[in-house]
């Protein structure tokens, strides 16, 4: 274990949100951290020796950050979340957790924002360890393990039982501070890194089911336009006593979210970031931004799942983007193939949102969105004493809108994981 220096002529700094020339990385390998930033005055300076990576005539950027995942789910085209929790065996979820992670890493993400174990109790803390140990390649992965939610609240929807009985809970149910303190402190019990509460939802078995939970389309006769909407599921009471306790474990919240109801609550009690958010307004945006929150759009769910309402979606996350939100890309991967994950940023871009921003939002703010300093390691950009996640593009997303999908190098903690195109390391 030793040190080796990366060289470049093209890098991309989320901090100063520009394109530097003539940089190169020192990194060690037994902290896994960067130990040296170089500008050279030009490229002839370059000088190789053994061990450094020749990166020039690529786009280095810091390895990318997805702040919303689901590493048990796999593509809704290929089956529904009900199905797969009914009809998929625990072992059969943790072997394709462990290809999703694979997958995602060598797609350039180093880090996971893992909101919820769907139906999979606290497997995940189990997945993160074994990839910290080095046991399996992956990103590195900040967990929630069950989301919470209200008694009725997130649980499976079929007309046989409410709940599916024989189905495995995708959440943990709680109601009143009392109770919802408990909740949260089974999660951190259990090794969570961070907690997740759905501060609305479909609250109702369907009075109009479709055949399938998603996407939602009808069944019946003459449905109504939405068969089932979204709905508070807690108090501001309840909600504040969620982020307070977590608080005491020095834990960050986040909060599920579409209703602009639901966004204000969960906001006004502290919750460092909201998900989708689908149908915010000025008002709701304005809030987020005042309280210093971080809204992650999910744009790339909501262009599979709600086609009719995603130009509005999109139009209303460039909104935010010019109000001056903080934007961190995730999007619900997992219901959507592991892999693509870069849909997330694309879509930013195809918003309107200028590259450089879209980026940060695919980097460092996916590192404030695990927590920032919590997180206990620094990740998302280039100086000294963060994690060396360190990516190379073949081609310029300013050039080139399919860029992101060009990953050609992979270094996760100074140790590479994919070069030339090719996986290192792997079976």
């Amino acid at each position: 274990m030793g040190s080796c220096t990366l060289h470049t002529d093209l890098l991309f700094d989320p901090i100063s949100k520009a394109f530097l020339k003539n940089v190169s990385i020192r990194v060690d390998e037994t902290s896994g951290e960067i130990t040296e930033v170089i500008r050279r005055e030009n490229d002839s300076a370059v000088e190789l020796a053994q061990g450094d990576v020749d990166l020039r005539g690529k786009v280095v950027l810091p390895g990318f950050v997805d702040a919303h995942t689901h590493i048990f789910l796999h593509s809704y085209d290929e089956a529904v979340a009900l199905v797969q929790k009914r009809d998929e065996s625990f072992v059969e979820r943790i072997i394709r957790a462990v290809n999703h992670c694979r997958v995602g890493l060598l797609a350039g993400y180093t880090t996971y924002r893992d909101l919820g174990s769907e139906g999979m109790q606290d497997a995940d803390c189990n997945v993160r360890d074994a990839i910290n140990r080095g046991m399996i390649p992956g990103p590195r992965l900040y967990v929630a393990t069950k989301v919470i939610a209200s008694t009725g609240g997130f649980e499976v929807r079929t007309e046989n039982g409410l709940g599916g009985h024989c189905l495995p809970a995708g959440g943990e149910a709680a109601d009143g501070p009392d109770e919802l303190r408990k909740a949260v402190r089974r999660r951190i019990a259990a090794g969570a890194d961070i907690i997740k509460f759905f501060g609305d939802y479909r609250r109702r078995l369907m009075r109009f089911p479709p055949k399938q939970q998603h996407p939602y389309v009808g069944s019946v006769q003459f449905p109504p336009e939405v068969p089932n909407p979204e709905h508070v599921m807690f108090t501001q009471e309840e909600m504040n006593t969620i982020v307070d306790e977590a608080e005491l474990a020095d834990c960050p919240v986040s909060a599920h979210c579409a209703t602009n109801a639901a966004v204000l609550a969960a906001v006004s009690a502290g919750a460092l970031s909201v998900e989708h958010a689908f149908y915010t307004d000025d008002e709701t945006l304005l809030h987020i931004k005042k309280h210093n929150a971080i809204l992650v759009p999910t744009l790339a769910v909501c262009e599979r799942l709600h086609k009719l309402k995603f130009p509005e979606v999109l139009k209303r996350t460039y909104r935010a983007w010019e109000l001056g939100v903080r934007l961190a890309c995730g999007g619900d991967t997992g219901t959507y193939p592991h892999g693509e994950n870069a849909r997330e940023i694309e879509l930013m871009i195809e918003a309107g949102i200028p590259v450089e921003d879209a980026l940060a939002a695919g980097t460092v703010e996916g590192w404030h969105a695990c927590g920032g300093d919590r997180c206990g390691r620094r990740f998302g950009w280039f100086e000294k004493g963060t994690a060396a996640d360190i990516i190379a593009l073949d081609t310029d997303p300013r050039d080139d809108k399919g860029a992101l999908r060009k990953v050609s190098f992979v270094m996760k903690d100074a140790r590479i994981w994919k070069h030339d195109g090719l996986a290192v390391g792997m079976i």
